[in-house]
Formats: C-alpha cells, sequence, structure tokens
C-alpha cells in the first residue's frame, strides 16, 4: 500500500496538534522516526488484505528523550486505520504499558484529530476468578468439604489472621465495582501464593459453562478486542498467544501491524517462553497428589462410565510415569559429575552440545511416552466432564460433579502437558536448523568475527540442576533453544502483515548484528539509529579514575570501600551500579555505620519505596546513595536532581555458568569464531550503555558516570566499549 496524499496529510496534520496541544517543539529524531516508520508500512504490499511483499521489519534505535512513543503512535495509527489491521503495541514492562494506556494514548486522544479507540490485553492469570473465590470462601472453616479437591495443588492453607477477611474484602470490592477483578488495580501487591488460589487458566476454565461467566473479569476485559483499532500487550502475552498458533488471544497475525517497544528484551523473553524443566523428586510428589484426587473423585463418577474408565486408565499411566522418573533420578545422581562445595548446596550439570549420554537419552524416550500417555488419558477425561456441561444433550455425569471437578482435572492436564514439554526437547535430534532468514552482514574487524550469512542454529541448550535442602533434594531437567531465531522467524516475522521494533538499546557496539542474530529478522528488515537531541558533550562526563585494584583481584571490594567516599563526597544524589549482589551488601555492610541514614539498597525495600525515600531525601535537601544491580542499571527513571552521578563499580559480563550462554559460547567455538569478541563483548556494551542511560533523563539533566573497572582502557576490547557510549566529555587518569 503506498502511502497515499490523505494518509500522509493525516499523520503531518496529527503530529502538527499534537506539538500545538501540548506547547513543545517538533524533535529531530522524533520527525524521522515518525517518517521511517511510515514508509516502512506504506512499503508493504498486499492482495485482498493478505501481505504479498516479503517478511520483513523496521528497526529503529532511538534514545531517550526521542518521544519514540508519539512517534510510532502518530506514523502507525493512520496507516494501520487505512489498512484495516489491529495495531498490537507490545512492552516488557508494566509500567511502560500503563503509560501507554493511561498517559499517551489518552493525550494523543486529546490533541490530535485522528479518531481510533484501544484496549489493554493481558492474560488469563492477571484476572479474578469469581468461581475460585467462591469455593475458596465455601471451604474456609470447611475443611472436609466435598470441593475441597479444587485446592489440592495449592499447598497447605494460609493461617494467618485475616485472610478470610481479606477474600471477603475481594469480593466486596469486585461486586461493587470499586475494582475490577485485576491483580495490576489491586491497591496493595498481592503475594503469587494467595493470588493463585483465586485465578485460573485456560485448562480449569470452563468459559461460557461457568455459573459466573456473565460477570467474569476476564471475559469483561476482553469484549473490547475485537472493536479495537489498537490493543496494548506484552511480549509475554504475545508470545503465549503465537505458542497457541496465533489468534488465539490477540488479533491474528496476518492482520495485525506490530509495535514491539523495549524490543531488546524479545529474544530472551521468547528463550524463556519456549523453555521446559521437570524437577523429578516433585513430580513424584505431584503423582501423589494426583492419585489422592483420583480416589476422591472416584465415587462421583457412575460405575462403567467412560470417566471411570479414563479415571482407571490415569491411575495406570501415573504409576508407569512414577517408576520411570525414579529410574531416571538414580541415573542422573550417579552418573552425573556434580560438584558441591562448602558455600553451595547446588551443583549444576550441562551436557556438550546438548547431546544427552546413551542411558539418559533412552531413559528420556521412555518417560517421553509414558508422560503422552498420561496427557491423552488426562484429556480425554477432561473432555468428558467438560461434556457434562451441555444441557442439551444426555450425559453419563451430572453438571455439579463436572463443575466440582472440571478446574480439578484441567489444572493436572496442564501440569502434565508442561512436564511432556521437557521430554520432547530432550528427545529432539540435534540437526541444525537453517536459521530463517536472518542475513547479518559479514564483515569485522581484529577478534571481532561476525557470523556468516545463512549459517545454521546451535542445539538446544539441556542441562541439569541438583539441590540440597536440610532435609531433602531434588534434580531439575532444563531444556531451552540457544538462539529465538528460528522461533520468531517462523511464528512471528514470516506471518505478521508488518513489525516495528524500537528500544533505547538495540545496537551492540553500534552494529545491529546481535539483535539480528537473536530475533532472526527477515533480510529484507530495514534499520535506523535516530540520533539524540542530548548535547552529550556539554550534559556530561564520562570518568576513569586511577585504580589500585582490577575487579579480578581479591583486593577489588576493599579498594571499593576506600574510594566509593569521595566520589559521591558533595553530591545529592548517586547511583552505585555492582554486578554482584554479594559485593553490592560487603560494601555497604563496611561503609553504612560510618554513613547513616545515606545508603540505600535496592534489596532493603520494595523497588517503589527504595526510589520514593531516595527522592523524598533529596527533596529534603540531604545526600541520597542508591547502592543496586542489574535491575537498577536498567529499570529506573531519576530525572533531574535525583540523579547526578552514577558509579559503575564493574563492566557489566554475563555470569560464566550460564549454560545458555555457554552453550551459544561452544557452538560459536566450534565454528571457529571467538565467543568472547561476538557474545560476551556486545551483550556488556548493551548493558554498560543501559547503565549509563539512568544519568541523562531529560534535555535539561547534567551530571558525570564514573567507571571504576580499569578495563575498560586496559583491555583491547575496553575501546570497544568506550566508543559504543553516548559522547560524553571523557576524562581518564592515567
Amino acid at each position: 500500500m503506498a502511502l497515499t496524499d490523505e494518509i500522509k496529510q493525516q499523520i503531518q496534520q496529527g503530529y502538527r496538534d499534537v506539538l500545538a496541544g501540548k506547547s513543545v517543539r517538533a524533535r529531530y529524531g522524533q520527525r524521522l522516526m515518525i517518517a521511517e516508520i511510515a514508509r516502512y508500512m506504506g512499503d508493504i504490499t498486499d492482495d485482498d488484505g493478505q501481505r504479498t511483499s516479503p517478511p520483513a521489519a523496521c528497526v529503529v534505535e532511538a534514545g531517550t528523550g526521542t518521544g519514540k512513543t508519539l512517534a510510532y503512535l502518530i506514523a502507525a495509527i493512520p496507516v494501520a486505520r487505512a489498512l484495516g489491521k489491529t495495531l498490537v503495541i507490545s512492552t516488557a514492562t508494566v509500567a511502560l504499558q500503563d503509560q501507554i494506556v493511561l498517559k499517551d494514548l489518552p493525550d494523543l486522544k486529546k490533541h490530535s484529530k485522528l479518531a481510533f479507540n484501544w484496549t489493554l490485553a493481558k492474560g488469563r492469570g492477571r484476572y479474578l476468578c469469581l468461581s475460585r473465590l467462591e469455593a475458596r470462601l465455601h471451604d474456609e472453616g470447611n475443611g472436609d468439604s466435598d470441593t475441597m479437591p479444587l485446592f489440592l495443588l495449592d499447598g497447605p492453607k494460609s493461617e494467618e489472621a485475616g485472610t478470610r477477611a481479606f477474600f471477603e474484602e475481594m469480593l466486596a470490592s469486585y461486586g461493587s465495582r470499586q475494582w475490577d477483578g485485576d491483580r495490576d488495580h489491586w491497591p496493595e501487591q498481592i503475594p503469587d501464593d494467595v493470588w493463585r488460589q483465586v485465578t485460573t487458566d485456560h485448562r480449569q476454565c470452563t468459559n461460557r459453562h461457568c455459573a459466573y461467566f456473565d460477570s467474569c473479569a476476564f471475559f469483561d476485559a476482553r469484549k473490547d478486542l475485537d472493536e479495537a483499532d489498537i490493543v496494548v500487550a506484552n511480549h509475554d502475552l504475545v508470545l503465549a498467544d503465537l505458542a497457541l498458533g496465533g489468534g488465539a488471544i490477540l488479533p491474528e497475525p496476518e492482520n495485525a501491524l506490530y509495535i514491539f517497544d523495549e524490543a531488546h528484551h524479545l529474544p530472551d523473553k521468547a528463550l524463556n517462553h519456549f523453555a521446559a524443566s521437570v524437577p523429578l523428586n516433585a513430580t513424584r510428589q505431584w503423582l501423589k497428589q494426583l492419585s489422592q484426587a483420583l480416589v476422591k473423585m472416584q465415587p462421583y463418577l457412575p460405575g462403567g462410565s467412560q470417566a471411570a474408565k479414563s479415571l482407571d486408565r490415569i491411575g495406570g499411566a501415573s504409576r508407569e510415569v512414577d517408576l520411570v522418573l525414579s529410574r531416571v533420578y538414580e541415573e542422573s545422581e550417579t552418573n552425573t559429575g556434580w560438584e558441591f562445595n562448602e558455600e553451595r548446596r547446588t551443583a549444576q550439570w550441562r551436557y556438550p552440545e546438548g547431546e544427552l549420554p546413551e542411558a539418559m537419552a533412552e531413559l528420556a524416550a521412555e518417560t517421553r511416552i509414558a508422560t503422552a500417555n498420561l496427557v491423552r488419558h488426562l484429556g480425554v477425561l477432561a473432555d468428558e466432564l467438560q461434556g457434562a456441561f451441555d444441557e442439551r444433550k444426555e450425559h453419563e455425569l451430572d453438571r455439579e460433579t463436572a463443575e466440582a471437578w472440571y478446574p480439578v482435572i484441567g489444572s493436572f492436564h496442564s501440569r502434565a502437558e508442561d512436564q511432556l514439554r521437557l521430554w520432547t526437547a530432550w528427545c529432539e535430534q540435534n540437526a541444525a536448523k537453517p536459521e530463517g532468514e536472518a542475513d547479518p552482514d559479514n564483515e569485522g574487524d581484529g577478534d571481532q568475527k561476525t557470523p556468516a550469512a545463512n549459517r545454521k542454529s546451535p542445539p538446544p541448550a539441556r542441562w541439569a540442576v541438583r539441590q540440597r535442602w536440610d532435609h531433602a533434594e531434588d534434580i531439575t531437567l532444563y531444556s531451552s533453544p540457544v538462539l529465538a531465531d528460528n522461533l520468531l522467524y517462523t511464528r512471528l516475522w514470516s506471518r505478521a502483515y508488518g513489525a516495528v521494533l524500537t528500544s533505547a538499546t538495540l545496537t551492540a557496539l553500534g552494529r545491529f548484528d546481535r539483535l539480528n542474530a537473536r530475533a532472526g529478522l527477515p533480510k529484507d528488515s530495514r534499520f535506523l539509529v535516530v540520533p539524540s537531541s542530548f548535547r552529550y558533550g556539554d550534559m556530561a562526563t564520562v570518568e576513569v579514575p586511577a585504580m589500585s585494584a582490577m575487579p579480578t583481584d581479591d583486593g577489588f571490594s576493599d579498594e571499593l570501600i576506600r574510594r566509593l567516599p569521595g566520589l559521591w563526597a558533595g553530591e545529592k544524589a548517586t547511583l552505585v551500579l555492582f554486578t554482584s549482589r554479594r559485593q553490592m551488601q560487603q560494601v555497604r555492610d563496611a561503609l553504612a555505620p560510618e554513613y547513616p541514614e545515606l545508603i540505600i539498597t535496592q534489596d532493603d525495600m520494595a523497588k517503589g519505596e527504595v526510589l520514593r525515600q531516595h527522592c523524598s531525601r533529596v527533596d529534603a535537601g540531604r545526600a541520597s546513595v542508591l547502592f543496586g544491580v542489574a535491575s537498577f542499571a536498567e529499570g529506573i527513571d531519576l530525572p533531574g536532581k535525583y540523579l547526578h552521578h552514577v558509579v559503575i563499580t564493574r563492566l557489566p559480563f554475563s555470569v560464566p555458568d550460564d549454560p545458555i550462554e555457554a552453550s551459544l559460547a561452544e557452538w560459536v567455538t566450534q565454528r571457529g569464531g571467538n565467543p568472547f569478541m561476538e557474545i560476551t563483548v556486545p551483550d556488556a556494551s548493551i548493558k554498560l550503555v543501559q547503565a549509563v542511560g539512568r544519568l541523562l533523563r531529560t534535555e535539561q539533566d547534567t551530571g558525570r558516570v564514573t567507571i571504576l573497572d580499569r578495563r575498560i582502557i586496559a583491555r583491547r576490547y575496553g575501546q570497544l566499549l568506550l566508543d559504543a557510549l553516548p559522547p560524553f566529555r571523557r576524562i581518564i587518569e592515567p
């Protein structure tokens, strides 16, 4: 679809109206981003609504201060409406999701003449299930209730005072419409173990057959989805929808224009979503719970019925799974090179190249067959129970029995399916597959080698973790793709009508190669780095002081303890970033007595409260020093007076024992590459840029960054990391 004059006019006029309405001036980078996204979408060709041009994504790196959200909204909304496609905006964090829904979209609607509506999409697990809440209240105080099997999986009940009162308050708030049933909208944080008791998933939900369907929070929230021009979701929900085939929760990819904000998270989110694990002993305990549930359920099923026969088959299948799991545990325990030490009660073993020993591979195949058998029989019973909801047909089971037991069997079925994913992944052959169409530039200099085009993907990572507690232990088996390239290409990029990826950190060492390799982007994708509006050289300095110890030296923590007080002296607001939580606590313990009421660590309280206390101190004219690790290096926004100095204690290199990263490094080495230069340094570059990005949040901000890791100037790769930072004025001590 070529960009018509009418659409161009809508985009240009919409932008002018917003600028005038908000009394702000146009930003060069923002205008550039609007134009690039509009051109990309206009270049997509179709026939009767189906894309005919090759798959392609538009990738835009735009730093803080660009106004990314307004840029992609202004560009995409008129095009999406003209095409009749749904605009799906996906974020990595709830904070940005809320900002778009509660601030950015209303602002755009208010100040422009663009016509559009929007809705927020969240997964079922974020919403209250009235059926489970009602059953929970019924069972409180009825320890022998017939409906007790509903909570076999919940573990022991909380004995805390007020538990019943809390659930009653929840019901009253929802009934009076003071609360919409969204977990994120409850005034206080609800603990996971409490929330699990009053929510559900697609395997336990009876949908239209539920007595509470007409007042269901989840389905009420979904009513607007089909009619919305814009759906605001998150990466996890998009990936969950794609795993179900696409179109199960969100619009079908073929009918969607995606905007992935915070897109640098997408490949890792995809890996997490398609990873699988099975704790062996915990699963055997779960099988005992299943057996107990079958015993309780048996009296409710007519003898000789299909449901009763399924119950018997499930019992036999679960015993088969239990027997083979005991053999898997014995094999793993005795024939794995576990290494424990005095400090750690956990040991990890990674299978090189993802290859399982012959004995373990045979056991994995047996377990897959046994687990698939269990899944099949649980599915049959779930279908039988669901059939009892149809009042138009005669059925062997009564509706009351079905309502009580369908969520229970559905939960067991879902858990068994999760286990089957691991065994299936462990049985897959390691034949490498072509990498979709990702085609990074085959350029490199020095030790920095870029993988050649048309390379094949690495085999999956497979590993095991053995944990010891005071009175028990367990072995958990894991599998994960090493790169998300094939997953994202086949499920998303090859199907989506169009996709825009944006973030402040999409390049690594000034190139898009890392993103290309990990996200499997189509070869016709287009890339843009939007110049920043910040005058970095005037606004901030990056300083590398002389240090007597390197981070790899034993005395580095002592050096930090000596140097930090001088660095924060005279500053009102300082953020000190560590790569190790242990080192952060060690330094804090040494300095806090000498500097009372000055240091706050991110572990002291909830994140929001930590930031609130920090800002309160600054508002009161007192100095405040924040100590944080990785999540504070990316996820906090402290503009103006709330942050003037960022201290980076150590370059953020990945932990070397991460099994997925180790598998990727192994694969790169086998192909003649240099894992340190191809993986470790680019990853560190992105994290370092994110950490430095905490300093300047508006065009009025000023400050300084201090890097205490002298490797940034003493090692060959250090210059690459330094040059990838914004162009601050540099002060480097010899």
